[in-house]
């Protein structure tokens, strides 16, 4: 049979078998458009309360309740996500280029170079992420930034790993040797060869180490190295709430439920990337 005959799956078909995927692609869309526009989610003021509205559960008109001071949940929630998904992006991206530029020269240069690195790449990778990034946010102080810093080099070993397997795998490919022994520069074939090539698990990695960051990010605003209150963030949402489980208990649910459904979706989708990466 012609390979020009062969039946492809039709729309409806992908849809039905890719429910998940595009429910999360969906929430991690709506995430973003929080972070980019608030406003036209969420129009009331997240730092101003009506006392009288205090501690008011989900309704209507408050759709995730009202906190101790009578300010919309809902809309702080909204509003604290562009500092929060800011945070984890910068996070992820000093990770991704740092990791993956240290990967490419460890796997690219060999020998001393390599075992230099790699050693340093493997006592970051014995120590949890987050007592790396605890120890981070304690030499540069508090703020989203530093933060950000700190969850991005927890991230940079783990990103150095599985570029340097990559390129390892990469470069004994018969068309680097081939680029090599033509006589094109060497940096030419790494980026234009060995890293087109290696990339994609690289970026399946993102996407996991996204959901890994959003949870970083809101363990250490939890613990209050983030934002000065009253700015809301996702996770001083939580700790704020944890004064009032026993009367409140959507004070500390609805902040966490967001995280929850957030870091879901991109391990959904990263899932989707590793398996296309596989083919």
């Amino acid at each position: 049979m012609r390979e020009d005959l062969v039946l492809r799956p039709a729309p409806a078909a992908w849809v039905r078998g890719n429910l998940g995927l595009l429910a999360a692609s969906a929430v991690v869309i709506l995430v973003l458009a929080w972070a980019v526009a608030p406003a036209v989610f969420a129009g009331s003021d997240p730092l101003r309360g009506v006392p009288v509205q205090k501690l008011r559960g989900p309704s209507a008109e408050h759709w995730f309740g009202t906190d101790n001071l009578g300010r919309d949940l809902y809309a702080r929630v909204v509003h604290g996500t562009g500092l929060s998904v800011s945070a984890t992006v910068f996070a992820v991206l000093l990770g991704l280029v740092a990791g993956s530029l240290l990967g490419l020269v460890a796997g690219a240069a060999g020998g001393a170079v390599d075992t230099a690195i790699m050693r340093v790449v493997d006592v970051l990778l014995s120590i949890p992420d987050l007592l790396v990034a605890l120890a981070m946010i304690t030499v540069l102080g508090l703020g989203t930034r530093n933060v950000a810093i700190a969850v991005g080099v927890s991230l940079i070993a783990r990103f150095a790993r599985v570029m340097r397997g990559e390129v390892l795998r990469v470069r004994r490919a018969p068309y680097v040797e081939a680029a090599f022994a033509s006589g094109v520069r060497w940096h030419t074939v790494l980026f234009r060869h060995v890293l087109r090539n290696a990339y994609g698990p690289v970026a399946a990695l993102a996407a996991v180490d996204f959901g890994v960051a959003v949870l970083f990010v809101a363990s250490l605003s939890f613990l209050g190295y983030g934002a000065v209150p009253p700015t809301p963030e996702w996770g001083s949402l939580v700790s704020d709430g944890r004064g009032f489980l026993a009367t409140a208990w959507w004070l500390t649910t609805m902040p966490g439920l967001v995280i929850v459904v957030l870091v879901l979706s991109t391990q959904r989708i990263a899932r989707a990337l590793q398996k296309d990466g596989a083919r």
